[in-house]
């Protein structure tokens, strides 16, 4: 009977434990951030704006200028091409630092 009460205490003992390592391994990637590293926000500088014209459309806008959709929206994060007016700035030159 006491052999079996100590097997019990020591698989009691061992689980304990396990659960304190996993508990501090899940504290520290929280506190750390390992495993979960974030990408470089890269910041647009414009170089050359264009003002919009009335009937212009973002697509419109990357043909003329030979722009690539991803190009344009990246150095144009806040710009919406639903809500484009005539006399916005739009930048149709940059790059992203």
């Amino acid at each position: 009977m006491a052999k079996s009460n100590n097997n019990i205490a020591m698989y009691l003992n061992f689980v304990l434990l396990l659960s304190l390592l996993l508990i501090i391994n899940m504290a520290e990637s929280r506190l750390f951030q390992f495993g979960h590293a974030k990408a470089k926000t890269l910041t647009p500088t414009c170089v050359t704006i264009y003002g919009a014209e009335e009937g212009d459309t973002c697509f419109g806008i990357t043909q003329a200028f030979n722009l690539t959709s991803d190009f344009f929206s990246q150095i144009n994060p806040n710009l919406n091409c639903d809500q484009m007016f005539v006399g916005q700035w739009i930048c149709v030159d940059g790059f992203l630092s």
